[in-house]
């Protein structure tokens, strides 16, 4: 007896210990949503106004406009109308749709104001037509009217305007799923066939990679380029919704084989790398500032990999970390950086993609995964792309060469991103973002999504010179020779190219870039050629600058730099050179990502005798 009591003792504690371990490795993932979106929800019903002309607009207090595609907010307080059964939420969705219905333009678009552009009346329909499902019991018969009417006037407009040569990949991409989705409204096959030929013509931009071609300037008719953000955050979940409307195998398997890839710019800490990509201007550690999010993505192939539904709730506990009450900033230091409340623009956008990601989400549990991020010692480089991802034990990033060049050129809005061998992410355990990249120069293509920031310098690591001719750099290297070595569990990453002014016009300084990765350190070591210019030449490394971090010079040849629970020693191994600590550093922040820097400068000279020269310094783990 005392034996079989004993046993059952054992069997009962492990009852005890073993659920609590099961749960500890699984995410209550429609929960985690929910709690997100009645956040996001929450905010923005504050913000909307009663019983005015504008009565059910959402007011945005940053640019002090009406965003018509704040409207697409109605399907997110449907959504949590369904989930919390508070009528509030349903009268919000009602008040929204009707603000957006009298905006709505004589030909079905709605205009993106206060900009002219109407392609998002794809994002709006499609809100819309969502929005009927969840809600159309409690309709009139007036209401039921009105926006079936509305519907089908928006789905008109885009069934004759949509197409590659209208719009960049995103809304064509998006405009699959909306077209299907008002094909089965409208029991219309020819929205249907549109949003086929759309979805196909979409799918043959993929490069081998999986990366979607068509977010930049335009090529004769048609746009190229790439950028990771619209591709996670737009294109692969409106083209994987359109699949699964339709059945569409073809298309599905090509975004299956894409999010594969896609799935290795998730970071450890579940920030999305759309640091290098032809739209990083919008980048903010989540994902794009403008862009709906990575959730619904994931949400639709969860089942396909138990991985996906990980990488989702990786990036929603980042999102969470650039919330300020209640609306979404531009970054991670948006709170310091900016002193009014946040745009509304990225709060509904990712309100919608999650609220979407709760609607497709086929379990209310899932496993937890490790994800492609999570294993250390490995390099990868995306051929098609001249990107690479490196991670070793306590260092991951991302080095960029992505050639893409705007046919436009300078007056482009896509050619001021990094590249030429620059590191636009670099990631540390237990701390975060290390460095991260801005746009070499900040300009506002977009006024609404583009706040003002006078005389901003550029976070990312660079080398550069100015002469009475200009100023070079390598960011401005589009035509770069990236190469890659792993051995000894090192990765090597070796960049060779020429300072290049914003025209793509050599000023007559070469250089290559040696960057190695170990579990302990990251070093660099550049050669510069002189071949005609006499310029001092610069080399920049600006570090995320977070609350309680200290840069403090040793000596001329090395710094230390503290956080919480770390500390770096950023060396200078070879060469005559030594640190310029903080020069210009109340300059060095950016909206996108919101985030601020200290930079830390080296100069080289041309010798009397000699042509060449190369410093190599190294950070290191302490």
């Amino acid at each position: 007896m005392l034996y079989l009591s004993y046993i059952f003792r054992i069997f009962v504690l492990l009852l005890l210990i073993f659920p609590a371990k099961i749960h500890a490795q699984q995410i209550n993932i429609k929960e985690e949503y929910a709690v997100t979106l009645q956040q996001l929800t929450g905010a923005l019903m504050k913000r909307q106004l009663g019983s005015t002309a504008d009565s059910g607009a959402i007011q945005c207090a940053f640019c002090n406009v009406l965003h018509t595609r704040a409207a697409e907010a109605m399907y997110p307080f449907a959504v949590m109308y369904g989930i919390k059964k508070d009528k509030h939420y349903l009268a919000a969705a009602k008040a929204t749709a009707n603000w957006l219905m009298r905006q709505q333009q004589t030909d079905g678009s709605w205009k993106e104001t206060p900009e002219e552009w109407t392609g998002t009346t794809t994002d709006q329909l499609l809100m819309m037509l969502l929005t009927f499902d969840k809600i159309a019991a409690t309709f009139t018969v007036n209401e039921k009217n009105a926006w079936t009417t509305s519907m089908r006037k928006a789905a008109d407009y885009l069934y004759v305007v949509m197409k590659p040569e209208f719009a960049s990949i995103n809304y064509v991409a998006t405009s699959t799923a909306t077209l299907a989705k008002a094909g089965l409204f409208f029991k219309e096959k020819t929205f249907i066939d549109k949003a086929r030929m759309l979805a196909h013509r979409t799918v043959s931009k993929m490069d081998e990679d999986g990366f979607i071609n068509g977010e930049g300037g335009r090529s004769h008719k048609n746009k190229y380029g790439v950028d990771l953000g619209y591709d996670m955050e737009m294109s692969l979940w409106g083209l994987g919704l359109y699949a699964r409307l339709t059945h569409d195998t073809l298309v599905d398997g090509y975004v299956k084989k894409a999010l594969k890839n896609h799935l290795y710019f998730i970071y450890p800490d579940g920030s999305l790398d759309a640091s290098w990509g032809i739209r990083s201007n919008k980048w903010t550690g989540y994902g794009s500032a403008t862009s709906d999010g990575c959730q619904v993505l994931f949400s639709l192939y969860a089942d396909e990999d138990k991985r996906y539904a990980s990488a989702s709730f990786r990036n929603l506990e980042f999102l969470r970390k650039n919330i300020i009450d209640g609306l979404v900033g531009y970054g991670l230091q948006h709170a310091a950086l900016f002193k009014t409340p946040a745009c509304i623009y990225p709060s509904f956008a990712k309100a919608k993609n999650i609220a979407m990601a709760y609607e497709l989400e086929t379990k209310a549990i899932r496993d937890k995964a490790d994800l492609p991020a999570d294993a250390t010692g490995w390099l990868k480089l995306f051929p098609t792309l001249d990107v690479v991802e490196i991670r070793t034990k306590n260092f991951m990033a991302t080095i960029t060469g992505y050639r893409y060049k705007d046919p436009a050129g300078t007056k482009g809005k896509y050619m001021y991103r990094p590249t030429g061998g620059a590191v636009s992410h670099l990631w540390m355990s237990d701390h975060g973002f290390l460095q991260a990249s801005s746009p070499t120069v900040y300009t506002r293509p977009e006024p609404m999504s583009f706040p003002e920031a006078p005389g901003v310098i550029c976070l990312t690591p660079r080398i550069e010179y100015t002469d009475s001719v200009g100023y070079f750099t390598n960011l401005y290297e589009f035509d770069s020779r990236l190469s890659i070595d792993s051995s000894l569990q090192q990765y090597r990453v070796t960049v060779s190219g020429e300072l290049k002014d914003k025209d793509q016009l050599a000023g007559g300084v070469a250089y290559r870039m040696e960057q190695l990765f170990g579990d302990q350190f990251y070093q660099k070591s550049i050669q510069l050629t002189w071949h005609d210019a006499g310029a001092t030449v610069k080399i920049i490394e600006p570090f995320i600058h977070f609350d309680g971090m200290r840069f403090e010079k040793k000596d001329n040849r090395t710094v230390i730099i503290q956080m919480a629970g770390k500390k770096l020693e950023l060396q200078i191994t070879s060469g005559n050179a030594s640190w310029i600590m903080g020069k210009d550093a109340d300059k060095y922040w950016t909206p996108y990502p919101a985030l601020k820097a200290y930079p830390l400068e080296l100069e080289m000279k041309r010798g009397i005798s000699g042509f060449t020269d190369t410093v190599t310094y190294r950070i290191s783990l302490l």
